[in-house]
């Protein structure tokens, strides 16, 4: 009953709704018990030949107007109590999302995709399912139980009754030893439901990745196992679960039994009538589905309980990422300070920065090149504060990243990462994303100055053209032009494309430097590329090797000194003359 409690914060604001939808099931629950006694006293008027047609005709419309009675209450409850339940789910779903948006990277790297999926789907119905089928089920089985047993002790013999209700103290003890194993199981199971979330979504998205290495056989065989692992653990569910009907049904059986023999004895002595007896068998029948019901409700409050667990420990996770209360609200803009001496993954046991700093004036560009896990994405990682757990400081402008509210930082902000996500809609809204109220025009300039404008209009519909699932139907150099294209669309005071030219060709890219330079004359940029093509005309340039700046400087600087910039403009100059020789 544990996980009513934890939900009762959701009861008081639905107060009025359960109070309707219980009163329901109590006056349903009374009409109910009216039908066996009409048919003991038929039965007995019948026994004593003194059954009339006005008698038949006045028991039989009361027993219709029960019936009607209980359609309507029915109604009644099921709106109030389903509705309430629906309602939970509904509050539980946007706190879930919520939640998940404003996490910051340290939580999508503990938690799988697969299982805060799970928590959003299997785990919310367990729990939704408590508010309505376990509200409903305690109160039927508690009201139907508890009035049937009085209208045995009232209409029939008291002492009869307390007979016949001799086996039922066996449930209440089985339903908690067997309750407290269904938590457990149930837990497990959700776990493993998790697991293969995880797995399906993870091999969906790699599809291609799996085909080009030739892996689908190995794939299907961890997903297999996987499977086999959740159906074990299902299966320990389902054979807890099925405990429950067979010893409800013995225990009722033992009823039926013990009304056999002593309802029999107290009729050859006259205690009772056969009309009483068949009511008597009528009232045990009754009582088959608050018994069955007190299992159910033991099945539905342990997985109910067992997820609310599991929503709750996600719910409890707190960002590092936390807003001044008094945060600016500005949008940030100005030169940029760039001073850490130190930072560190959660997760990790080496520095991934030392000693960085730099210093961007308003309206330059700063390449930044290395090699690749020499930590350049780390570094425009912190200046988006998607980490704060660092020793140093950012500025952006006058003040510190962590004076700005995150709307105010991350709106002067665009940013196209490495891995280029498009989303399931049109070219045209991908491109307006940021902007839904940007005009035609405005999506067309800034396809255009990424070069891709000619592409578009090469599609099936032009810019109304769906985009694929992750931009699947889009080649590497079209998705990054779009999302280059989604980031222009703002002007934002900073730019930064992470090493997001490396699908174009030399002339695409080259174009859309010149471009972007002309356009973004007062705006800062950062460029990290692998291609040092892309980072020629930058303000100033800084070589990250290890988490430390090993080289600084110009372009034409950096060649004069001869270092690991040097040697690989050179040869990527000498790769790039090969292709186009071979061409």
């Amino acid at each position: 009953m544990q996980v009513f409690r934890k939900i009762g914060w959701f009861f008081k604001e639905e107060k009025k709704s359960y109070i309707y939808g219980v009163i329901s099931l109590i006056l349903v629950a009374a009409l109910q018990i009216m039908t066996p006694r009409i048919i003991g006293l038929v039965v007995n008027e019948i026994n004593r030949h003194s059954l009339t047609i006005e008698k038949l005709f006045f028991y039989i419309s009361v027993v219709a107007f029960g019936g009607v009675g209980q359609y309507l209450l029915r109604y009644v409850w099921r709106t109030n109590i389903w509705g309430s339940a629906a309602r939970l789910e509904k509050k539980l779903r946007r706190q879930l999302f919520h939640h998940f948006t404003s996490m910051d990277q340290v939580f999508f790297q503990k938690y799988r995709t697969g299982d805060l999926m799970a928590h959003a789907t299997n785990d919310l119905n367990a729990i939704q399912n408590v508010a309505g089928g376990g509200v409903l089920t305690l109160v039927d089985s508690l009201v139907n139980g508890g009035m049937t047993i009085i209208a045995m002790c009232v209409f029939i013999d008291w002492r009869l009754t307390l007979l016949v209700l001799i086996p039922l103290p066996l449930l209440g003890l089985v339903s908690r030893k067997l309750g407290s194993a269904m938590h457990t199981a149930f837990r497990d199971s959700q776990e493993a439901f998790s697991n293969i979330n995880d797995k399906t979504q993870e091999s969906i998205t790699g599809v291609k990745v799996i085909k080009t290495f030739g892996q689908e056989k190995e794939d299907i065989q961890d997903f297999s196992e996987k499977i086999d692992d959740a159906v074990v653990k299902w299966h320990r569910v389902n054979l807890i679960d099925s405990l429950f009907d067979p010893l409800i049904t013995i225990i009722i059986g033992l009823s039926y039994v013990l009304t056999l023999a002593i309802g029999g004895y107290f009729v050859s002595q006259n205690y009772i009538e056969v009309g009483d007896m068949v009511s008597m068998f009528a009232y045990i029948s009754m009582l088959v589905w608050p018994m069955f019901a007190i299992g159910r409700l033991f099945n539905i409050l342990e997985r109910g309980s067992a997820s609310y667990d599991r929503v709750q420990d996600l719910l409890a996770e707190r960002s590092n990422i936390q807003e001044n209360p008094h945060a600016i609200q500005e949008d940030a803009q100005g030169a940029i300070d760039f001073k850490i001496s130190h930072f560190r993954y959660y997760d990790d046991t080496h520095d991934s920065l030392k000693d960085i700093s730099f210093h961007i004036a308003s309206g330059d560009t700063l390449g930044i090149v290395g090699k690749t896990g020499s930590g350049k994405t780390t570094i425009l990682k912190l200046l988006m504060r998607e980490y704060d757990d660092y020793q140093g400081e950012i500025k952006f402008g006058k003040y510190h990243l962590q004076d700005y509210s995150l709307d105010a930082l991350l709106n002067s902000i665009g940013y196209v990462p490495q891995d280029n996500f498009l989303f399931s809609m049109t070219v045209r809204d991908n491109i307006r994303f940021a902007k839904p109220e940007a005009t035609d025009e405005e999506v067309e300039e800034v396809a255009r100055l990424t070069a891709i404008h000619e592409d578009i209009l090469g599609f099936a519909n032009g810019y109304e053209t769906m985009v694929g699932e992750r931009g699947v139907s889009l080649s590497g150099g079209q998705k990054q032009r779009i999302s280059i294209a989604r980031a222009l669309i703002l002007n934002p005071e900073l730019l930064i494309l992470d090493d997001a030219l490396s699908a174009v060709d030399a002339k695409t890219e080259e174009i859309i430097l010149a471009n972007l330079k002309e356009m973004r004359k007062d705006k800062t940029t950062i460029i990290a590329a692998h291609r040092l093509s892309s980072v020629l005309h930058a303000e100033e340039i800084i070589v990250i090797g290890d988490g430390e700046i090993i080289e600084r400087g110009t372009h034409q600087q950096l060649e004069d000194v001869g270092g690991w910039y040097a040697q690989m403009y050179q040869r990527q100059q000498l790769e790039s003359k090969i292709e186009r020789g071979n061409r």
